[in-house]
C-alpha cells in the first residue's frame, strides 16, 4: 500500500480503536467508580503514523457522580455520531484510493 493508504489505515485503525472505547463507556455507565476513558485524537494520530501506539487515557474535567463514575452519556453519544462521519469519510477515501489503483493496474496491464 502506498502512502497515502498507509495513513488512511492508521486513520481507520484509530477510529476503531476510539469506537471500543466509547462503547465501554457507555457499557460502563452504571458501573460505581468507572472512570471515561479516550484517546486525544490528533497526537494519537501523529504517534500511529510515527510507529508509536496510541495512549488510552481517562478523561479528566468530567463531572463525576456520588458513585465515582463520571461517564456522560451526552459526551459519548456525540463522540459516537463523531465518529461515525470520521469513519465513513475514510472508508469513502479508501474506496477511491482502490478505485484509483485498481485502474492504473488495468491500465497498466492493457
Amino acid at each position: 500500500m502506498d502512502r497515502i493508504g498507509f495513513q488512511l489505515e492508521r486513520y481507520m485503525d484509530l477510529v476503531a480503536l476510539r469506537q471500543k472505547l466509547v462503547a465501554s463507556n457507555i457499557a460502563n455507565a452504571g458501573t460505581p467508580g468507572y472512570k471515561t476513558r479516550d484517546v486525544d485524537f490528533a497526537s494519537a494520530y501523529r504517534g500511529l503514523l510515527e510507529g508509536t501506539p496510541a495512549s488510552v487515557v481517562e478523561v479528566e474535567n468530567l463531572k463525576g457522580r456520588n458513585d465515582g463514575n463520571n461517564v456522560s452519556l451526552d459526551r459519548e453519544a456525540r463522540l459516537l455520531a463523531e465518529n461515525a462521519l470520521r469513519f465513513s469519510t475514510a472508508s469513502q477515501l479508501m474506496r477511491a484510493r482502490l478505485r484509483l489503483l485498481r485502474s492504473a493496474i488495468k491500465e497498466g496491464a492493457g
